[in-house]
């Protein structure tokens, strides 16, 4: 989960070697921590959100598939 994580962030950043996704795992949910460039921070959330909304569903949907819980955390 964490490579498709990267692979999205790196295709929509102008700085794909700073892209950093470090998976927390928890008792029922793992939380991946994204991290970017702060110039690329706004690429990444996108208009009102949706780009980190629509990364939010794919990881949703991905994790119905292996049957975890995924939530994304985008970090300054």
């Amino acid at each position: 989960m964490k490579e498709l994580i990267e692979e999205i962030a790196k295709a929509l950043v102008d700085h794909p070697d700073q892209v950093v996704v470090r998976p927390i795992e928890g008792e029922q949910t793992t939380v991946l921590e994204l991290r970017v460039a702060p110039s690329d921070l706004g690429k990444v959330i996108g208009k009102q959100g949706r780009t980190a909304r629509s990364i939010r569903t794919i990881l949703g949907a991905a994790g119905m598939k292996l049957k975890k819980r995924f939530t994304l955390e985008i970090l300054e």
